[in-house]
């Protein structure tokens, strides 16, 4: 006869329904797949608000409890569900993840992995999508402003005065919002952004291919450049991704396969709070 601390354990462990039904659905696809299975997912679509929601330092945390003894020989499924967040925290999520597993991840994205959430995708060697499926664009921001509008503002700007120095009152308060030293840094995490997906795409997606330095230079001037995506909250279908280059299977080719919709869904229920809601099998 069990305790009654124990049963209280085993409930706090099992948690809510929903996390009940995620990993009964959980299991059956680790099953079909032979993979393990991680559900890295944020539920800011309906608790918007709440700090914690971005892809952070912590999350890391939980992806060292959940990895920890996994046979890792069986590479990962990792389904992605994320409006983003820090690039360094991103950088440090995907070095942990290729050290655990090599190139042998493949990123599932029920609905919408966007920014740093895109990255992450481009750090596999596979990405699966369906219909209903988003990548977004991977270029930084500034508080919530295009690191690559402040650049092509800030050079704008400087073209116009230079061939009408009558337009200075015009750009000077503009120019004056900006922070000194705010281009130059604009610059770095552009070039830092492009740098890390760069490295990914050839360590992993595009490994052995003697066309991968053109198909890379394709993704990023389609994902990176501001100029083409025009907004950052932009949404690329999966026709959109495989369009220009991307390695991308229809979630759809595969009936059983596509049962992650339902995984999915049971994700974005308002319950999933956190960024950290991360489960395997």
């Amino acid at each position: 006869m069990p305790s009654w601390h124990s049963l209280l354990e085993d409930v706090k462990v099992r948690g809510s329904v929903f996390d009940v039904v995620r990993r009964e659905w959980l299991a059956k696809l680790a099953e079909y797949t032979g993979r393990n299975v991680i559900i890295y997912y944020s539920g800011w679509l309906q608790k918007s608000g709440i700090q914690g929601l971005q892809v952070n330092d912590a999350d890391k945390n939980g992806l060292m409890t959940v990895i920890h003894g996994l046979d890792r020989s069986k590479g990962l499924d990792l389904l992605l569900h994320t409006p983003g967040g820090e690039t360094a925290a991103t950088e440090s999520i995907v070095d942990y993840l290729h050290a655990m597993f090599g190139t042998d991840i493949r990123a599932v994205v029920p609905q919408l992995a966007l920014s740093a959430g895109t990255m992450i995708a481009c750090a596999c060697k596979e990405i699966v999508m369906g219909k209903q499926s988003s990548l977004g664009p991977v270029d930084p921001q500034f508080n919530g402003i295009p690191a690559h509008g402040i650049v092509e503002e800030f050079r704008r700007a400087y073209q116009e005065i230079k061939t009408d120095p009558a337009k200075i009152p015009v750009w000077q308060p503009v120019i004056a919002k900006y922070h000194p030293t705010l281009i130059g840094e604009c610059e770095k995490a552009i070039e830092w952004s492009n740098e890390m997906v760069r490295e990914w795409l050839a360590r992993g997606m595009f490994a052995g291919d003697p066309e991968a330095a053109q198909k890379i230079n394709t993704v990023l001037a389609e994902l990176a450049d501001h100029a083409l995506t025009k907004s950052h909250a932009r949404h690329l279908s999966a026709e959109k991704c495989r369009s220009i280059g991307l390695k991308v299977t229809r979630l759809e080719d595969a009936q059983q396969y596509q049962r992650t919709r339902f995984v999915g869904a049971s994700c974005l229920h308002p319950d999933a709070r956190r960024n950290t809601g991360i489960q395997d099998h």
